[in-house]
């Protein structure tokens, strides 16, 4: 599978998880012209912006540690853009999931609450 492959099938499993725990998805892949956050989720009040990074190996790293300093504050800003554009003002969290790929049918998948703060 290449990995435009992985990378969707990641965020699917990161969805369908997300929902299984009770959070209710909202948007998948919302883009600005300042870029994409992969899912924007409600938990109970509170909107969370939630970054999905899947690596087949760790060979360069676990997949938590491609969550560059530059694409945090990027998922930022597009959070501060996304909630202008509501009639309210939620509370704002921001979180990772990461899945690691362990055969065609197996991974390990994280979720990682607050995996950041707005920058």
């Amino acid at each position: 599978m290449d990995r435009d492959g992985i990378g969707a099938r990641g965020e699917d499993a990161a969805a369908a998880f997300l929902e299984r725990v009770g959070m209710q998805i909202v948007e998948r892949n919302w883009r600005d012209r300042a870029g994409e956050v992969d899912i924007i989720a409600w938990d109970g009040p509170t909107l969370v912006f939630c970054e999905v990074k899947t690596r087949r190996s760790i060979a360069k790293g676990l997949p938590e540690d491609a969550i560059s300093c530059t694409k945090r504050r990027q998922v930022a800003r597009l959070a501060t853009r996304y909630v202008a554009s509501l009639d309210r003002v939620p509370e704002v969290r921001f979180d990772a999931v990461t899945i690691l790929v362990l055969s065609e049918d197996r991974a390990l998948l994280r979720h990682h609450k607050a995996a950041f703060a707005s920058v």
